[in-house]
């Protein structure tokens, strides 16, 4: 993995943009170096995030909404105020059951979000 340039130390969530990943979900980047990132993620309702698998640990925190959300297999409900931790390599997904934003920080950081 290359190094990547630290990014700056603020972040002012009027001042950043969206990038928008498909047409119910958003996500915005607050921060990284090589070793970590934290990048919010807007859903709206029926948003789904697809089943999928990376080398990365994750955290998330959920700031809003309700997710069905899958680890491994195992399905539970989440709303404001949960978090999860995803281990490398483990298939996860989620579905937006009710509008919400996802706080989830990256080890390393998620080049593919680049």
């Amino acid at each position: 993995m290359s190094k990547v340039k630290p990014s700056k130390e603020f972040f002012f969530d009027e001042e950043e943009k969206w990038e928008q990943v498909d047409p119910k979900i958003q996500r915005q980047i607050h921060g990284m170096d090589d070793k970590i990132m934290l990048v919010k993620a807007k859903f709206e309702e029926g948003g789904v995030g697809q089943l999928h698998q990376h080398y990365h640990s994750q955290v998330t925190y959920v700031a809003s909404g309700e997710f069905e959300m899958t680890i491994g297999g195992q399905v539970k409900t989440i709303k404001a105020g949960d978090s999860y931790y995803i281990p490398p390599h483990v298939m996860h997904g989620c579905v937006c059951k009710k509008p919400g934003v996802l706080i989830d920080v990256f080890s390393p950081y998620r080049e593919d979000f680049l």
